[in-house]
């Protein structure tokens, strides 16, 4: 065993064993939250690793018993927020996301099997650094999202571009109510390819150190259980295959069935402006082929969602003040013009992320 630039307490501990490769996000009470630091050494070992010959396979796992990854730190991110509203630059928070996007693309396009074991809470960046990845694992206790319009925010991590390519609207629906994917869900969706029990990740760990990632799992795999979301979909895919936000509101008010009522009410509390901006996204990430180029726009988005008022307040009430009553700008969604969402796409010049 052997590490790769590592620091056996930090927060990623990153090894050799055999022929895997291994790296385990090691923050368990924060749900192993990504920073920047994080980022960074995530993509050094990929890196190296790329051209190490013992490394045959890299497995992506979190520590403790939570999840693998609630997602990015978005403390940090409400600093910078704050700080912009007050003349700053922001520059923590855009120099995170440049890096992390990177990462995610080169997760997609990674030349060794890349497994990821989606095992409890995934959320937000957690989906970047697994459901981008060759072998996607989920359990019996996964439960995945990407609940950004709660706080102000919009999908990134290249969610969108994953949303997009879902069956029918449902990830329309997932967006836009935050409701997680079980692991039914998540093979369904497109979000993970296979089942396995939760109480097995660790003898398959083991048999990836020895054998190729494909035979390994293969072992293990078990059919994953029906999806809800994919019995819903008649309703669903009537409703969020709307080209407006309202008009999904009234048309969802017209079905009969109860989830249908629950997914208004869910609706109702997000920032109008992140609704907007989150269907006009995953309706961009649909018409583009690359992922590099989804997450080019998502950059802008996600530079444009800094500076607004709203991810500053979604995040003080839902996470810092813990209130649970944010005061969105504008307040309603026929407030929200057709200009200011176009705002959030508009080109950054020289600040552009590139990939594409």
């Amino acid at each position: 065993m052997s590490e790769a630039g590592g620091d056996p307490g930090g927060k990623v501990l990153i090894e050799k064993v055999g022929r895997l490769g291994r790296i385990t996000l090691n923050r368990p009470k924060l749900i192993n939250a990504l920073d920047h630091e994080m980022v960074r050494r995530i993509d050094a070992a990929l890196l190296e690793w790329a051209d190490d010959p013992q490394v045959q396979t890299v497995l992506v796992t979190g520590a403790g018993e939570r999840g693998l990854c609630a997602g990015g730190d978005i403390v940090a991110i409400h600093r910078d927020a704050r700080a912009i509203q007050s003349g700053g630059d922001g520059r923590g928070s855009l120099d995170f996301w440049r890096d992390e996007y990177i990462l995610n693309a080169r997760i997609a396009n990674y030349e060794k099997p890349y497994v990821a074991f989606m095992d409890g809470i995934v959320l937000g960046g957690g989906v970047g650094i697994s459901a981008h990845g060759s072998h996607r694992v989920v359990t019996e206790r996964s439960s995945i999202g990407m609940p950004e319009v709660g706080i102000g925010f919009v999908p990134d991590v290249g969610g969108t571009y994953l949303l997009a390519r879902t069956p029918g609207a449902i990830g329309v629906h997932a967006a836009l109510t935050t409701e997680r994917l079980g692991p039914g869900d998540a093979v369904a969706a497109g979000f993970a390819d296979h089942f396995v029990p939760s109480g097995r990740l660790a003898e398959l760990a083991a048999v990836l150190e020895d054998q190729p990632a494909d035979e390994a799992i293969a072992r293990f795999a078990q059919p994953a259980p029906a999806s809800e979301r994919m019995a819903q979909r008649a309703w669903i895919d009537r409703c969020f295959g709307a080209n407006t936000v309202e008009d999904i509101l009234e048309w969802l008010a017209s079905e009969t069935d109860p989830a249908a009522a629950k997914a208004v009410e869910q609706i109702r509390g997000k920032s109008p402006t992140a609704l907007k901006v989150t269907l006009r996204s995953i309706q961009e990430a649909e018409r583009l082929d690359l992922l590099e180029e989804v997450l080019d726009v998502e950059y802008r988005v996600s530079s444009a969602c800094l500076r607004s008022a709203d991810l500053a307040e979604g995040i003080r009430a839902q996470v810092i003040d813990k209130d649970r009553t944010p005061q969105w700008s504008p307040a309603r969604l026929e407030e929200v013009t057709v200009h200011q969402v176009a705002e959030f796409f508009a080109p950054l010049g020289d600040e552009e992320l590139g990939l594409s």
